[in-house]
């Protein structure tokens, strides 16, 4: 990364770390995608089945994943200083943190699993896939937390091409052994959904892997010799990883968490009804990861002209991402509209899911506009490293507004299941406004210098 002296630079910067955040979170995406689209042309019910499993799992992932993307706005801001002499450990630091937040997820994970799907009075074959499907994914935790690191840390150089090359290497794979496992091809074992957690556990190892070769041997990553040099756990780093990533974790967590909180709470509806808004869920993930993935570009060009003081660039990088995003969950919102039929025909050949898919994607159109406001604006917020604020709006807006709503429209009114899509759309509208609020009023106390620019 470099300063930038106008707009036309900046916009140039922003694409630059834009577009390959953009391929890579999409291709993360398909994972997902392909877990779920192979998964529901095996059968209905191992699509409701991995949906209950993705529902249990996102937001716990994200929410633990948010902790460790500490490292971006961190890393941004010691380049933006000059003091790359650093780096390199708060790096190490962020592997021993994500080797024992995983430690615990997984063990965690073996008490209470099963309880939890015995509490969700899910039809037999439905509760099956569901915990084999999150079984198999247990063995990618570790990898999947520590690529997590390793990946922030190369964004955080501007380096995003990289990270892009490593999850494009990974998504052929990821087809191929869902494409084993899941059909049963080539005389492996026929596991339905279940073979779609297999896929992604190999993956991730592979991610892993790969970005450790990376980061090790190439430059500029091997300059900051992060694997040269042995460093034990500093309690006082973890310290500040976590000021900064525990907030940050709950707020992506509580945003999840929401929507996995919906699929659990139409659990009672029929296997059509989970499937459809299974799909219609993934599709919109699939969305989402435009707005994400300005989020991330703005955490780390937001943290580097804040770190080297440039207030003004700051801002305008905030106002650049925000109103891309817009005007492309616009664009978004014509594709439902016109292609609704043939993005639910993507999931399944069952007629009645298809037409319900449909129905439900009408809803995300409006949705995914709030998202396109809230999510940029968290990643600039991030830049900065103002986190608590997002964290306490986040469950406002996502906990005491949306799900309420939702669970009041479908029970009470004749919406039904669509009800609680009508309360996703409150809460994230709600959301939208109050963070964008937030950000407004640091930039003005930036501007007149009155938080602190370089914070230790």
């Amino acid at each position: 990364m470099k300063p930038t002296a106008s707009l036309g630079e900046k916009w140039r910067q922003f694409a630059v770390i834009l577009l390959p955040i953009l391929v890579t979170q999409v291709a993360l995406s398909a994972m997902t995608f392909f877990d779920t689209n192979m998964s529901g042309r095996y059968s209905p019910a191992d699509l409701a089945g991995v949906a209950i499993g993705v529902s249990l799992w996102n937001p716990i992932q994200t929410g633990l994943s948010g902790i460790l993307i500490a490292i971006t706005p961190m890393v941004a801001q010691m380049l933006g200083r000059g003091r790359k002499d650093q780096i390199g450990y708060q790096v190490i630091q962020g592997l021993w943190l994500a080797l024992l937040i995983a430690g615990l997820v997984i063990g965690v994970g073996a008490l209470s699993l099963q309880p939890i799907l015995d509490s969700l009075g899910l039809e037999s074959r439905v509760r099956s896939v569901a915990l084999y499907y999150l079984s198999a994914m247990a063995f990618g935790v570790i990898p999947l937390f520590g690529y997590t690191v390793l990946r922030s840390f190369m964004d955080a150089l501007g380096q995003t091409r990289v990270t892009m090359l490593i999850t494009l290497i990974s998504l052929p794979v990821n087809i191929f052994i869902n494409y084993l496992f899941i059909y049963g091809n080539w005389g492996f074992p026929r596991l339905g959904g279940v073979g779609s957690g297999v896929g992604s556990a190999v993956t991730y190892w592979i991610i892993f892997l790969i970005a450790i070769v990376f980061a090790h041997k190439m430059q500029p990553f091997a300059g900051y010799s992060i694997f040269r040099r042995w460093y034990g756990v500093s309690l006082a780093k973890w310290k500040e990883l976590l000021k900064i990533g525990v907030p940050i974790g709950f707020a992506t967590f509580f945003e999840t968490a929401v929507f996995a909180a919906v699929t659990l709470m139409m659990s009672r509806y029929d296997t059509m009804t989970i499937a459809a808004h299974q799909a219609a869920i993934n599709f919109a993930s699939t969305l989402y990861m435009i707005p994400v993935s300005i989020c991330m570009a703005l955490t780390i060009l937001v943290g580097y002209e804040v770190g080297a003081k440039r207030t003004k660039d700051a801002g305008q990088y905030s106002i650049l991402g925000i109103g891309s995003a817009v005007v492309l969950s616009l664009l978004a919102a014509v594709i439902l509209v016109v292609f609704g039929q043939q993005v639910a025909g993507l999931y399944s050949k069952d007629l009645h899911v298809i037409e319900l898919t449909q129905q439900f994607l009408i809803y995300a159109i409006f949705f995914q506009i709030s998202d396109a406001i809230a999510t940029p604006t968290q990643g600039a917020l991030r830049g900065y490293k103002d986190v608590n604020p997002a964290f306490f709006l986040t469950f406002v807006s996502y906990w005491l507004i949306a799900l309420p709503v939702g669970y009041i429209t479908a029970n009470y009114s004749g919406f039904g299941a669509f009800g609680y899509w009508i309360g996703l759309i409150t809460g994230l509208a709600v959301g939208a406004i109050t963070l964008l609020w937030r950000l407004v009023v640091v930039q003005r106390k930036h501007a007149k210098g009155i938080l602190p620019l370089n914070p230790k």
